[in-house]
């Protein structure tokens, strides 16, 4: 009696191999867009966290503090340091490589202004459009005087 042994032949496995490499090819773009929109949406949030411990310690410390953009770094700082207070920012936006954050002071009276973002002890600050460039895309956020909170202007994933 001869057994008759079930197996794939190698047209079949090449097939499956083919396929599941056709898929791959399809998925993996799709993916790397997925991801660079993660990165994109983190770099936004990572502003708005900054923006909300601002406007924090401004109203419980009844003090201003600034936002100022330096060369590699975003700073959280107050505006004022008195006598016995260490002159270091309080918190600090690290850039990575490629990024750029750009501040635009839409009612600020000189042509020129600094690159501070003000918040004042009652919890407001000057309206502000910040907008950032990045490897993964950019976006342009319109910061309310009243709320501090963002409204998103424009949003590209690259």
């Amino acid at each position: 009696m001869r057994r008759e042994v079930e197996a794939f032949t190698l047209i079949e496995i090449v097939m499956a191999v083919f396929i599941l490499m056709l898929l791959l090819f399809v998925g993996v773009p799709s993916l790397n867009g997925v991801l660079a929109d993660r990165r994109l949406r983190r770099s936004l949030d990572e502003m708005n966290k900054f923006v909300q411990l601002a406007q924090e310690k401004a109203v419980i410390e009844r003090r201003s503090y600034l936002i100022s953009w330096q060369k590699d770094h975003v700073i959280l700082r107050p505006e004022a340091v008195m006598n016995d207070e260490d002159p270091e920012p309080v918190a600090k936006l690290q850039l990575r490589k490629g990024d750029a954050y750009v501040l635009n002071l839409p009612a600020a009276l000189a042509e020129d202004p600094p690159a501070d973002w003000a918040f004042w002890p009652s919890g407001t600050c000057e309206p502000a459009v910040v907008t950032y460039k990045g490897v993964d895309g950019s976006w342009t956020a319109n910061y309310s005087a009243l709320t501090g909170r963002a409204e998103i202007a424009s949003y590209a994933t690259k």
